[in-house]
């Protein structure tokens, strides 16, 4: 069988007449059109808005949101990475302080992570708030120790 545009039309029983509210006891919705007797939800203008919970906070504005919400208290580090260690002396012991005095950190408003970017060929004992898993394996591997501060 072959269509036109012109011969196209929808299938038996896909398209139902609209109901006609309010036009009399026999078309089944007639007087207060299936709304009920009285209240908000059956006046004119009648649905709210999605959400509206009737002026109590709803619960999209009392939720903190699924992506990306801030945290309250963030943990903020000075960051070094592993390649910047590998000017220092083999065996030094390296924190915050012998870092700040080599020039190496230049503002150390936080305390001290170690990240795992780079490699590192020599042996040292670092001592910082925090390692990354990379950064402690490459202290490690080299002979060096990984000592965390509180």
């Amino acid at each position: 069988m072959t269509y036109s545009l012109q011969s196209l039309k929808s299938n038996t029983g896909a398209r139902r007449r609209k109901l006609r509210k309010g036009r009399g006891i026999a078309a089944g919705q007639g007087a207060s059109c299936g709304f009920g007797m009285r209240g908000q939800k059956s006046r004119s203008g009648r649905p709210t808005r999605p959400g509206f919970e009737g002026g109590q906070m709803p619960l999209y504005r009392r939720v903190p949101k699924l992506k990306h919400f801030t945290l309250v208290n963030p943990k903020q580090f000075t960051v070094l990475n592993v390649s910047a260690l590998n000017d220092l002396k083999e065996g030094s012991t390296v924190n915050l302080d012998s870092l700040v005095k080599q020039g190496i950190v230049t503002s150390p408003k936080h305390p001290l992570k170690v990240l795992g970017n780079g490699a590192l060929k020599v042996k040292l004992t670092v001592q910082a708030a925090a390692f990354t898993s990379s950064a402690r394996k490459k202290i490690e591997s080299a002979g060096g120790t990984c000592e965390i501060l509180d």
